[in-house]
């Protein structure tokens, strides 16, 4: 495994984050709130998340709102058990729904104490190593946030800040009214990227590089559709998942080539459709750390060895080259 530093951090990341919202599931396999069809109990969950430790993984990502609560309690138990604090980085995220109240949702002041604190308690540690906002918050001034998020990472309880999914607008004014009143500033960008969706490519990415801030992309693999055939997906994750539509609703023939062309190379090369669809991602010089979901061995295994997958030119080329520009979306 390989690490890097997180944007202009001296942190160090490894290059594959485990996206830890799979986990959490009720042990009797009925939904709690917030989870997921094809989320798994804390008992199938404990072989990934040693399988991440294993091979050099350092990075966890997980939410509040990941079965509200229960992906952050079952990641708090096994590293409180398998892991020494100070080898691991943290990372959890505040905004969606936790409650069905006035204030079950927001990035206010109150909300920013208040989850943060209970995300603490369900981690069983004392800080995070990095806080995200999860989407933007059109009902709390952005100052509001940034200012709650600048004391509670003085407090102690936070060493860095980010974001996740937003406009570029929205992200640089947040960076720019943080530099302007001395407050902490968001040290990375959480967003949605892969071969069939480059939108972000126009203004948040260059944005991120001018600035220096560590791009740590959701959904690499497109939540399955790169790494098999175009429309072969029979997962219960395919089958259920209603946000994936929302994402990935266009059925264009642009999309198809993209997908058919990994295909293509991963036959060429021997290797899984995953692995050559994430080496093209870590090729990205902005690409810091993609976030991996994994219900089965192989999902880690193929991502930890995409770190060392180096493409050409002329392969890059052509997983490119069918690209159509794809309506925005993500940010809900």
């Amino acid at each position: 495994m390989d690490y890097v530093n997180l944007g202009k951090t001296g942190l160090k990341v490894s290059r594959i984050c485990l996206g830890c919202m799979t986990y959490g599931a009720a042990a009797t396999g009925e939904l709690r709130p917030g989870s997921h069809a094809w989320a798994l109990s804390e008992e199938e969950s404990q072989p990934f998340l040693r399988q991440a430790l294993e091979l050099g993984i350092n990075f966890f990502d997980t939410a509040n709102v990941y079965s509200r609560g229960e992906s952050e309690n079952v990641l708090g138990r096994f590293l409180k058990a398998n892991a020494r604090r100070e080898a691991v980085v943290i990372a959890t995220k505040l905004h969606g729904v936790m409650r069905d109240e006035p204030n079950g949702r927001s990035l206010s002041r109150k909300s920013v104490f208040f989850e943060l604190d209970e995300s603490l308690r369900r981690l069983q540690t004392d800080y995070v190593d990095l806080y995200q906002i999860h989407r933007w918050d059109y009902e709390t001034p952005i100052e509001e946030t940034l200012e709650a998020l600048h004391d509670v990472v003085k407090s102690g309880k936070v060493r860095y800040i980010g974001a996740s999914s937003m406009h570029a607008w929205q992200f640089t004014k947040a960076l720019y009214l943080a530099q302007l009143r001395g407050w902490t500033r968001f040290v990375s960008m959480q967003n949605h990227y892969n071969l069939l969706y480059r939108e972000e490519e126009r203004e948040m990415i260059p944005l991120c590089q001018s600035e220096g801030i560590g791009i740590i992309p959701w959904s690499p693999l497109a939540r399955g559709r790169l790494a098999r055939p175009w429309q072969t997906e029979s997962t219960k994750r395919y089958e259920t998942d209603q946000f994936g539509r929302i994402l990935y609703g266009q059925t264009e023939e642009n999309d198809r080539a993209v997908v058919d062309r990994v295909g293509r190379i991963s036959a060429q090369r021997g290797v899984s459709r995953a692995r050559v669809a994430l080496a093209w991602m870590l090729g990205k010089p902005a690409i810091t750390s993609p976030i991996v979901g994994a219900t089965k061995p192989h999902h880690l295994a193929d991502a930890a060895a995409a770190v060392s997958l180096g493409l050409t030119p002329e392969e890059i080329a052509s997983l490119e080259e069918p690209y159509a520009p794809h309506a925005v979306v993500g940010f809900q």
